[in-house]
């Protein structure tokens, strides 16, 4: 059991109101923690002692968040692509590095642990406290996640089919018979493993890895187990131009449209990055339906900007999604797993996207990386400061300088300090992240484990790459080596 745990005279909260279903500001408040959740927000009275059995945390100079809630992650891959991917994509591929990368540059079960660490890591030191784990899992996978404290989702990914190339403009699909269903099966067994742990912490989302590498019946099959265990279902769709033309090709219809007449959207569902719906200006397909049907069905759209703005591509547009009504949520698809830079991205992209200083704005883009990101997971518990939620917190420092002047400090926090404001974070009212360090998590030999990881990737890409390509010639560095 946790000690009870008191936030005295917290100079700005963001607390939820209920009425209004939105975060406020609220100013010099107490904020007590007893049984790992939020037991009262109340104003300061200085004449009124502190319980003795408490830790007592002066928050005079701290602004206390809800924890974010990241709804879309492959922390066991993407540390790996550091100084890969920044600069990577293939032209006739509508600039997308997706499928060459997946093709050639396979990190192994050491560099996957040690990626995994390290992103985690990330996480915690920019306010994370939930976050879907989307991996091809590993032995110690989970065990990872019950050593760091957060909340996890785990989803261990499942596919019928895997990607190649043979051209620069050819993506072909290769199917292995039985493959999806054996995934299917392992992934059943470790989501049922992962909610038996006694932390209540670990939790299970289904996820058929990508619409297009996944046959139809097991799509439907994964989407009613989601429904008979209550849990959340997930699935990267319409996330490139390729995936697109080539599921038009199958069925006639949009990845999003075929989705529907699957019976794959419902409030349940939460898709990873829908980007390329039929009105996106890349696809230009004749109907004009997608963003209605996600509203329609009530899914959730998992918001990554950083990897499709790094090959000149986005989701047009945040504000146009959530006024007509798609439900929003945001995630970091790549490294840094940094979701106070994610939000602050999003409105900038949305606002060049809309040519509309509304499209996008503070407020919108933090309810996201909150309750929006909690409500798809079926948790309105999280992602909000009010009695009876989850003591998640996150404790910012109104003192650094970035945060300086503290007039609007979300806005500070979002637009200037991001994670060097970010003290300390708590899940169900342990401390998990202090001072920058996980306190659970032993990242002490990862990146040098990740290094070694990544220099045998890049070596051995030679042999997978369909040019007989080492990853040196893949993704050249950014500079020439002088000789």
């Amino acid at each position: 059991m946790q000690k009870p745990m008191l936030i005295r005279n917290a100079a700005w909260a963001v607390v939820w109101d209920g009425a209004a279903g939105r975060h406020a500001y609220a100013r010099g408040v107490n904020i007590r923690v007893a049984e790992g959740r939020i037991a009262a927000i109340a104003p300061h009275d200085p004449s009124v002692p502190p319980p003795g059995d408490a830790e007592v945390i002066d928050g005079a100079r701290l602004m206390v968040l809800p924890g974010l809630v990241n709804i879309h992650t492959h922390p066991t891959t993407e540390p790996a692509l550091r100084g890969v991917r920044e600069d990577h994509g293939v032209p006739e591929q509508g600039m997308s590095g997706l499928f060459e990368r997946a093709q050639s540059l396979r990190l192994d079960e050491a560099g996957r642990a040690a990626a995994m660490r390290l992103a985690y890591a990330e996480l915690m030191a920019a306010g994370v406290t939930s976050v879907v784990d989307l991996s091809a899992p590993f032995p110690g996978w989970l065990d990872t996640m019950r050593e760091s404290g957060l909340r996890v989702w785990a989803g261990p990914g499942f596919a019928s089919a895997q990607w190649g190339m043979s051209a620069p403009q050819t993506v072909e699909w290769l199917w292995t018979d039985g493959a999806g269903r054996a995934g299917f099966g392992r992934a059943q067994a470790l989501m049922d493993e992962a909610e038996r742990d006694p932390s209540g912490r670990l939790h299970g989302i289904v996820f058929p890895a990508q619409i297009d590498t996944v046959e139809p019946e097991l799509l439907r099959d994964a989407a009613a187990l989601a429904e008979q265990t209550g849990r959340p279902f997930t699935t990267h769709i319409a996330q490139a131009v390729v995936e697109v033309r080539e599921m038009i090709r199958r069925h006639g219809v949009t990845p999003i449209r075929w989705a529907a007449e699957l019976g794959l959207l419902s409030p349940r569902a939460i898709l990873g990055h829908a980007i390329f719906v039929d009105e996106h200006p890349s696809i230009g397909w004749h109907t004009g339906d997608d963003v209605a049907l996600l509203a329609a069905h009530g899914a959730t759209v998992a918001h990554c900007p950083t990897p499709f703005a790094r090959y000149g591509e986005h989701l047009r547009h945040f504000g146009r999604y959530a006024a007509r009504g798609v439900r929003m949520g945001m995630g970091t698809d790549c490294a840094p797993h940094n979701l106070i830079e994610e939000m602050r991205l999003a409105i900038l992209l949305a606002r060049n996207a809309g040519r509309d200083l509304a499209a996008g704005d503070t407020a919108a883009v933090f309810h996201a990386a909150t309750a929006g990101g909690a409500d798809a997971l079926g948790r309105p518990d999280l992602g909000r400061l009010m009695p009876g939620a989850a003591a998640d917190l996150v404790l910012v420092d109104l003192a650094h300088p970035l945060m300086s002047p503290p007039r609007d400090p979300l806005r500070a926090l979002l637009w200037h300090a991001a994670d060097r404001a970010v003290r300390r974070v708590i899940v169900a009212g342990e401390t998990v992240l202090a001072d920058g360090r996980p306190t659970r998590l032993d990242v002490s030999a990862a990146a040098g484990v990740l290094a070694e990881s990544q220099a045998r990737m890049l070596r051995d890409a030679k042999g997978l790459d369909y040019r007989g390509r080492d990853g040196d010639a893949i993704a050249p560095l950014a500079l020439p080596v002088m000789s």
